[in-house]
């Protein structure tokens, strides 16, 4: 099995990491031998759809066991299931559409959530209620989640993801289907996230990167194409070859926006070489 303790070897250990890992549906490879590591913040999956995000994630939520490769979560080999068992319960996860009973309501939902990921029972109704509070949620607390908009629905999904307080927080395509004030909103909420946790966000929509994320992966046909800082991938369109590797490039005076973010992923879409 690949060694993800020699990628960490320098600087601080990464929250989450895949070393070399596969994953075949069949007879279609959705990831072919991808390494990539995640530290504190808020690390952005950019790629189309069918790009092997959200394969990725289900890797990190232990979910999917990769077919060669490695992964690691928290510090820890996810391998062998009470391990993994304990792992999730230091992981929250909000998928890109997620079921939930109607007539529950805010609250009775993220305190299910608590119990599915063995809060203690007397600490259950606080931390969903403090949840709910990270979320603006608090005034809803009592309305029954068939009755949310839909804006409203991914920020209980968001508290409960956050509500057994975890390391390592995925999100999946997370401002799909909302408005732009409620994508708005909702990139600040993912930012505050950031700063409480690690956080992993699956995203088709540069915009999102730019506002959101501290370092981005980007992902095409199930291949890295890209790792780096933001203003890394803003700076890949007409970089001259002086400054590649040099360091000497202005990144720092790079403007980042969801055009200079599109641009970069472009440019990747563009070539055939894996930029790392």
């Amino acid at each position: 099995m690949t060694s993800l303790h020699s990628a960490a070897a320098t600087g601080s250990q990464p929250v989450a990491a895949v070393a070399g890992v596969t994953v075949r549906y069949g007879s279609t490879t959705a990831l072919d031998d991808v390494s990539l590591e995640f530290p504190s913040g808020v690390t952005g999956l950019l790629g189309p759809n069918g790009a092997g995000k959200s394969t990725l994630l289900s890797l990190l939520s232990t979910a999917r066991r990769p077919k060669s490769g490695a992964v690691a979560l928290l510090g820890e080999d996810a391998s062998g299931r009470a391990r993994v068992q304990r792992l999730r319960q230091r992981i929250g996860v909000l998928p890109q559409s997620f079921g939930f009973y109607p007539r529950f309501t805010a609250l009775e939902f993220t305190e299910y959530a608590a119990w599915l990921r063995k809060v203690p029972a007397a600490q259950r109704r606080e931390r969903a209620r403090e949840a709910l509070r990270l979320v603006q949620m608090e005034k809803h607390a009592d309305r029954r989640m068939g009755a949310l908009s839909g804006g409203m629905l991914r920020r209980v999904g968001i508290a409960q993801a956050m509500v057994n307080e975890p390391s390592l927080v995925l999100l999946d395509e997370p401002t799909v289907g909302l408005d732009p004030a409620q994508r708005v909103g909702f990139r600040g909420l993912i930012q505050e996230l950031g700063d409480r946790c690690a956080v992993v966000m699956s995203t088709h929509l540069a915009e999102d990167v730019a506002h959101v994320c501290d370092r981005v992966a980007v992902l095409l046909e199930g291949t890295v194409r890209f790792t780096g800082t933001v203003t890394e991938l803003c700076a890949l369109p007409g970089r001259d070859a002086s400054s590649e590797g040099s360091g000497s490039s202005d990144l720092t005076d790079m403007e980042v926006d969801g055009g200079a973010v599109e641009a970069g992923y472009l440019h990747l879409a563009g070539t055939e070489a894996v930029a790392t």
